[in-house]
């Protein structure tokens, strides 16, 4: 389809065995060498299971373990989500008739993106029975029509398929085998200590709790159900379920590219690369997850290992391998000034800007809050009267304004706590 659109354009269906870099080439798994005059690193990352080789730890990075998961869930009455990340956030939310306990190693769910006050607005909304409506999307929708048969079998079940997107879950059936909405049991402050199979729980003698009720006093009550799979976790609690989704997080995919290739790497693994996206071996370019970006950043933007951010970096980077072919300088991009992500967690819309989360900010910052239970939840990151970084949940509108506001930093020390008064129009006073 691609190259019927773009004649310029060869698709070669075929995962790399050898990058030889000296000699400007890449061997394919089909026997092929092809040459190169610049290159570019998209591989992605892939998932980092708490347990390899198990065939009740699935996880979800791809479109292919996507529509996998969904299989698996059709037959499923209880299953374990371990990990506090964005997917595992979207999946506790959107799974139907089956109950579902999900275990994290911090004190509130969804760590990476929010604090304690934004989690616990969202919890509330965890617990409450799911509205029909659905959030309508303001944005360009990605999704994998006329793939969906388009499994593994050329590409062989080890490798990772097409990244998911921010509209992954949106053409899958995400219900289990039960009649209601769903059911959600939060482990906090644990990891998984051990996994076992049913044969082997049985030799152990352990006891594994029943899928908590609310105001019943678990102490002294057992599950009888028989599970294929049993978690004992850190707390000291044994689950059993259906199977276990892995969402602990992703290691930058480098591993077919390393041999023979003098690639310096980031602590986190990743490709490093300039502020063209060039890697440390000449005319190899990385972009996306693979990647660990080593140049000096800007006060309001940091890597996460985002779609969003792949997709900017891919950008980025074709148009930097076209400039240095032409000869021609360029300057970093924009999208790489102000960190801008935009998702949707429990039907609520939500926008992540700048040093969010006070990143690197030290204790030399204060915090200003403005909630509607239920509506809205608005935080914003203060450093000497100035804006360095927001969090907005629900319908805001203040998106726009506080994106200004971070990248001109305006003083705004003398607005103190009006600066989020709901009475206020923001948009139109600093418009």
């Amino acid at each position: 389809m691609l190259e019927n659109r773009f004649p310029n354009v060869k698709v070669i269906q075929s995962e790399v065995k050898q990058l030889k870099s000296k000699e400007h080439c890449i061997l394919t798994g089909d026997g092929s060498q092809h040459v190169y005059e610049k290159l570019c690193l998209c591989a992605g990352a892939k998932p980092k299971l708490i347990c390899e080789g198990n065939p009740y730890v699935l996880g979800i990075r791809d479109t292919d373990s996507a529509q996998e998961f969904q299989k698996q869930l059709t037959k499923a009455k209880r299953i374990m989500i371990i990990g506090n990340g964005g997917i595992a956030l979207e999946l506790v939310y959107e799974i139907e008739g089956c109950e579902v306990i999900w275990a994290i190693k911090d004190k509130a769910i969804g760590n990476t993106f929010f604090d304690a006050g934004a989690a616990e607005f969202l919890t509330s909304k965890l617990i409450a029975e799911k509205p029909e409506a659905r959030m309508a999307h303001k944005r360009t929708r990605y999704t994998t029509e006329g793939r969906k048969k388009e499994a593994q079998t050329k590409s062989g079940a080890g490798n990772l398929g097409s990244a998911l997107g921010p509209d992954w879950h949106e053409g899958l059936n995400l219900k289990g085998t039960k009649e209601f909405s769903h059911k959600v049991h939060i482990e906090t402050m644990c990891e998984v200590k051990k996994i076992y199979l049913q044969e082997e729980f049985g030799i152990s003698k352990k006891k594994s709790l029943p899928f908590p009720r609310d105001h019943c006093n678990q102490s002294v009550t057992t599950d009888k159900e028989a599970w294929p799979v049993y978690v004992e976790l850190t707390n000291e609690k044994t689950y059993g379920c259906d199977f276990i989704v892995s969402a602990t997080g992703v290691i930058p995919n480098t591993e077919p590219f390393l041999c023979g290739n003098n690639f310096d790497l980031g602590e986190d693994g990743g490709l490093k690369v300039d502020a063209h996206m060039h890697t440390s071996v000449s005319d190899v370019y990385a972009a996306g997850d693979i990647c660990t970006a080593s140049w000096p950043p800007s006060p309001f933007w940091q890597q996460m290992r985002l779609w969003t951010q792949a997709r900017q970096m891919g950008w980025y980077a074709a148009k930097c391998m076209a400039a240095a072919s032409l000869g021609e300088s360029i300057d970093l991009d924009f999208s790489f000034e102000l960190f801008a992500h935009v998702t949707k967690f429990f039907n609520y819309k939500v926008v992540l800007l700048g040093k969010y989360n006070a990143q690197g900010l030290g204790s030399d910052h204060e915090l200003m809050l403005r909630c509607t239970k239920g509506q809205e939840y608005v935080k914003v990151v203060m450093q000497n009267g100035q804006m360095m970084g927001a969090v907005l949940i629900g319908e805001t509108d203040l998106e726009e304004t506080f994106e200004n506001l971070i990248l001109n930093q305006t003083d705004l020390s003398s607005y103190g706590e009006d600066l989020l008064d709901p009475n206020i129009d923001l948009e139109d006073y600093f418009d």
